[in-house]
């Protein structure tokens, strides 16, 4: 099976199953001295985990992660970083009747007709579990990241076709959720992304676009069917003097700047050869509105980076459904086990976490676009 590795210079491969004896992910490129722990890496997987609200499976997983290579003295070595959660709280006999049956809305019926084989126990492979390991990459590229000052951030920001922004509107869709419970029923929702302080030109301008890339990312996660990036399809539907983002230049000393910023700036100008600074050499590029979402031209424009993944409702639901098996015959399931009733409150940090491994993989990709930065490094 080709297609488990993601990023070109930080780099994470996936491995594992739903129900097998362990799922994990190994991370190469990350660099050598960084401050890592097992304390660092579980919040994050502590979000995602099953059983810590009634829209959620109620089953009982820590999910409790083992670094098994590239940290040394709680500081990472530079060396390939394996990561490991071990599997409980099975119940695999749960998908026994399902074992040549293909699911409505699962992986199922692609996955048999490519390999002539599955594991059904779960979907295997297939599983949303899979996304454990990417959380556990995810959380060492965000710890890389906020060394660099930049942050990743996302949120459920709608439910079940309720916007969750407001206090009633995440009372009325909790009150949905929990009757779509009762019967036997599931709803999707939308994640909301941000990515603050990115640096300005970060990404590419064809093929291997900043947007395009977070969108392979996104839409990597099994239960995510669209993505935008700022505006997104609104902008069909908008004029050009209405879309475009203007750009205005900000002289450095009318920029709200901190004391110590303050004091850094009259350093530099100490430091100057000699020649004066004129207000043009003091001056910062900025937006003025943010319709792209952060990026254009495929490159990151300095401003607010704005995600959306809309997720589809939980494919497992416990009313009847018209299928059919391997042997062509047409027959009705009812799904049984513990499964969410939405994915998308466990799946937000999932969101955040292939956001940040995109951005850091991009950010890496950048040091070798100009000469200036391989100087700053190597003399």
């Amino acid at each position: 099976m080709a297609g488990n590795i993601f990023g070109k210079r930080f780099r994470v491969t996936t491995f594992g199953e739903s129900h097998g004896k362990a799922l994990g992910v190994v991370i190469d490129g990350c660099p050598a001295g960084l401050s890592l722990s097992e304390q660092d890496i579980q919040p994050y997987m502590d979000r995602r985990k099953p059983g810590q609200n009634l829209h959620t499976t109620q089953r009982k997983e820590d999910d409790s992660i083992e670094i098994l290579s590239g940290v040394f003295e709680g500081r990472t070595t530079g060396t390939p970083i394996a990561i490991m959660v071990r599997n409980a709280d099975q119940r695999s006999k749960d998908y026994s009747e399902l074992a040549h049956v293909f699911r409505p809305g699962h992986a199922d019926f692609g996955f048999y007709e490519k390999y002539g084989f599955r594991d059904y126990r779960g979907g295997g492979r297939s599983s949303g579990r899979e996304t454990l390991a990417r959380v556990a990459a995810g959380a060492v590229a965000a710890k890389i990241l906020s060394e660099l000052d930049i942050t990743v951030d996302a949120e459920v920001t709608e439910l079940a076709g309720i916007d969750v922004t407001t206090p009633a509107g995440r009372e009325a869709a909790n009150d949905r959720i929990l009757a779509l419970r009762e019967e036997k029923d599931s709803a999707g929702g939308v994640v909301t992304c941000f990515v603050n302080n990115m640096p300005t030109g970060i990404g590419e301008p064809v093929f291997d676009k900043l947007d395009a890339m977070l969108a392979h990312a996104i839409m990597s996660i099994g239960a995510v069917k669209a993505v935008e990036i700022g505006d997104g399809t609104k902008v069909s539907r908008a004029l050009g003097s209405e879309d475009n983002d203007g750009f205005e230049s900000v002289v450095l000393e009318d920029l709200d700047l901190t004391e110590d910023e303050d004091e850094e700036a009259a350093d530099g100008d100490d430091a100057d050869s000699g020649e004066d600074n004129d207000e043009s050499g003091m001056a910062e590029i900025q937006m003025t509105s943010n319709h792209a979402g952060g990026i254009l031209g495929g490159m990151s424009d300095g401003a607010e980076i704005v995600l959306r993944a809309y997720f589809k409702p939980t494919p497992s639901i416990a009313k009847p459904q018209q299928t059919a098996n391997e042997d062509g015959e047409n027959i009705t399931i009812e799904i049984k086990g513990r499964h969410d009733p939405t994915v998308v409150e466990r799946a937000c940090v999932v969101v955040e976490c292939m956001t940040a491994i995109t951005i850091l993989d991009a950010l890496m990709d950048n040091m070798t676009a100009q000469m200036d930065y391989l100087r700053t490094i190597y003399q």
